[in-house]
């Protein structure tokens, strides 16, 4: 058989062979191929890599990590690879591909801790790239390109389908998700979004529908839909297919563990109808608003660490998927090379039929604010949350937030009705206001106790209480930051009705620096909150500094010693988004 060496297309700037996912390119870096290849480019143009003969006496062994749903694809062209007797720089390649959950690489990746046994990742999503970076040790990650592509929808039995006039009939993805889950012979079910990016490219979608149909009210929407999808959840995307009703019998459609919809991936339903047969495979619906993609990296791990031998098998892999062969080998095992120009035949064995929008243009992908807020929500959708909310009413909150016309309280209070709109009926959360002596001798007060939102009392629930009391939020004339007594008083009370089952936490905002010289010293304060923290029953502090008078690292001292965490913000408007962000780390941590 003949051997195949890196081309000479590659080295001289051959089109990028990746597909144009979700409206954006991530290049095959010129940088990144002088880089790390280490100069293969201009050794392929000028000849000195090896294009023929006998390959070296040893090959290049390049050991790859790859999300379970591509892992066939993978190892289908390592054998081509092998078989073909494929070379870099002379070297045969020996390419060794070992299935493993995204989410579990990303953790290790973001840790930092050991040396990676692997060379090459291939998670199914970026998202999980993102989430390395995330790290302070992390292991450093370089994405190259990507593979391939593969939308994301709702699946139905046929039977489901056809009551929700597929494939005629389409829907965005709230009016989806929804009727998915409507009455009692539909039931919609998802992998944790904490652990797959199917789920979690699916409810950021959600959301961000959701905010554009409802308004205000999107926020809650989100949450409701998010709350009632989490009691269906499985662990994983392979785990989630197994709760798929097994065929049309009564007694599999009416078993209440059985899904008659799932949301998952063309690719995975084109996987299970090939064994399913036509009668109980899935029929798929294409949100008419845009289906998120996965979209594949192809991840160098630890790339400066590489031999340039390596680095170069490494790249001269990933190119065996710009070819016809590598580009074969996806498309048999369900993936998109070209979304574009998506594969008619492709998209029918996954379960698409027209008029559904199965060729648009992918949705654009999640920001990272957006992504954390989706994690943040489903944290606290999952268990619920119970949050005692300390705000500073000191009279440095009346001061103006630069290029706006509104004071740093009123944005605060704004930014806190917003993250309020994304929690249930089931959260309980409750409120004080802290400033100088403002309850006799005390810095604090309590304006409402921390309970269930959708209690009601009267003709007001819980949740219009605490918006009243939100909004009525204002700085206190000549009031001081009393920051120490309070975070402990607060601390205290939020350890005391600690429940279990839900995510408990104390949010403390403040623009200064503790100015109450008769209070307890930061020393004694950080003391005793690691004496009250129990990791047992974990009430970590999410502490926030607002403006530049605060001082930053004084709240991460003291969320820290409670196993939270501090961050600052130059404009209260994004508290929301950072109260999400730190429920959304919190939660990781704990699992």
């Amino acid at each position: 058989m003949g051997r195949h060496s890196l081309p000479d297309e590659y080295g001289s700037g051959a089109p990028d062979p990746r597909p144009r996912a979700r409206g954006r390119t991530v290049a095959i870096a010129t940088a990144l191929v002088l880089v790390v290849a280490g100069g293969t480019a201009v050794a392929v143009r000028s000849g000195l890599l090896s294009f023929g003969g006998s390959c070296d006496d040893d090959a290049v062994r390049l050991n790859v990590v790859a999300a379970p749903d591509v892992t066939p694809a993978l190892r289908e062209a390592a054998d081509e690879a092998r078989e073909k007797e494929i070379t870099s720089d002379g070297h045969c390649i020996d390419v060794r591909v070992t299935a493993r959950d995204a989410y579990k690489v990303a953790d290790e990746l973001r840790s930092g801790k050991g040396d990676p046994e692997y060379d090459v990742w291939v998670p199914d999503s970026d998202i999980w790239v993102q989430r390395v970076g995330l790290g302070t040790k992390q292991t450093k990650v370089s994405p190259a390109g990507n593979i391939a592509s593969s939308p994301v929808g709702i699946g139905m039995v046929p039977s489901a389908a056809e009551s929700l006039g597929w494939p005629k009939k389409t829907y965005n993805w709230p009016e989806l998700t929804a009727a998915a889950m409507k009455g009692d012979k539909r039931r919609l079910g998802a992998a944790d979004p904490a652990r797959s990016a199917t789920g979690l490219l699916a409810l950021a979608k959600i959301g961000v529908s959701a905010k554009k149909q409802g308004g205000k009210e999107g926020d809650t929407q989100a949450a409701a839909l998010a709350k009632a999808l989490s009691t269906r959840t499985s662990d994983s995307d392979g785990q989630l297919l197994d709760t798929l009703a097994r065929d049309g019998s009564g007694t599999e459609q009416g078993n209440p563990r059985r899904n008659q919809a799932l949301i998952v991936s063309e690719q995975a339903a084109f996987t299970h109808n090939a064994s399913a047969g036509e009668e109980d495979g899935l029929d798929l619906f294409y949100p008419k608003d845009g289906s998120p993609q996965l979209d594949y990296p192809y991840t160098l791990v630890d790339d400066e660490g590489m031999s340039t031998d390596l680095s170069r098998a490494a790249l001269r892999f990933m190119t065996m998927f710009s070819d016809a062969e590598g580009q074969r080998i996806l498309t048999k095992h369900g993936f998109r090379t070209d979304p574009d120009q998506p594969s008619d035949k492709l998209v029918t064995a996954a379960g698409g039929r027209t008029p559904q929008p199965y060729a648009d243009e992918a949705t654009e992908a999640p920001s990272d604010k957006q992504i954390q807020e989706t994690l943040g929500m489903w944290t606290i959708t999952v268990q619920s949350a119970r949050l005692n909310t300390v705000v500073d009413a000191s009279e440095s909150m009346s001061q103006l937030v630069p290029g706006r016309s509104q004071s740093r309280m009123e944005v605060t209070k704004a930014s806190l009705l917003q993250a309020l709109a994304g929690f249930t009926d089931e959260d309980e959360i409750g409120l004080w206001e802290f400033a100088t002596r403002l309850d006799g001798t005390r810095d604090y007060r309590k304006l409402q106790p921390t309970e269930r939102l959708g209690d009601r009392e009267g003709s007001a629930t819980h949740r219009d209480k605490l918006s009243e009391a939100f909004s009525g939020l204002q700085p206190v004339p000549g009031g001081a930051t009393g920051l120490y007594d309070t975070t402990l008083a607060a601390y205290k009370e939020a350890r005391a009705g600690y429940a279990r089952g839900k995510f408990n936490a104390l949010v403390i905002l403040t623009d200064g620096a503790n100015q109450d010289p008769g209070s307890i010293s930061r020393s004694s304060l950080i003391s005793q909150l690691q004496e009250l923290s129990d990791p047992k029953k974990p009430v970590p502090i999410i502490a926030i500094a607002v403006g530049p008078d605060a001082d930053k690292d004084e709240v991460q001292q003291i969320a820290a010693a409670s196993g939270g965490s501090g961050h600052q913000v130059d404009d209260p408007a994004q508290i929301h988004a950072v109260i999400l962000k730190a429920i959304m780390e919190a939660g990781s941590n704990r699992g």
